[in-house]
């Protein structure tokens, strides 16, 4: 039973990577949080903004906003959802830009050979 639990997992695995799915990172933890699908130009993306704007995780790439934004108490900004604002954000070279059907639009720019996020989220 635990040979086909872990067969079962590895299948999974292999069936995200196929599928171009994967795990944004969680800045309060460095770890994984909700799987996201991982965005090409202009897919769909689920922005992390619990503790306000400041990053996303694309394609394996990390990137900081042009303009962080929260409520000044470590939130989302009024008419934001928390913990995640589902979107679509396009990716161009070293920019991203993240919209959604709300009207929000955030800019982000690459941090080439960054491994993590600049700051977690307690």
């Amino acid at each position: 039973m635990r040979t086909r639990y872990h067969l079962g997992l590895a299948a999974a695995a292999g069936l995200a990577l196929l599928c171009g799915c994967a795990m944004q990172g969680d800045p309060a933890s460095g770890t994984p949080a909700k799987p996201t699908t991982m965005a090409a130009s202009g897919s769909p993306y689920s922005l992390y903004t619990h503790c306000g704007i400041h990053e996303a995780l694309v394609q394996g790439t990390y990137f900081v906003a042009d303009e962080a934004l929260d409520d000044g108490h470590g939130n989302p900004p009024k008419g934001w959802m928390d913990p995640y604002q589902p979107g679509a954000i396009t990716v161009t070279g070293p920019k991203a830009i993240f919209r959604d059907d709300a009207g929000h639009t955030v800019t982000f720019h690459a941090r080439p050979g960054a491994t993590g996020f600049l700051n977690t989220c307690s």
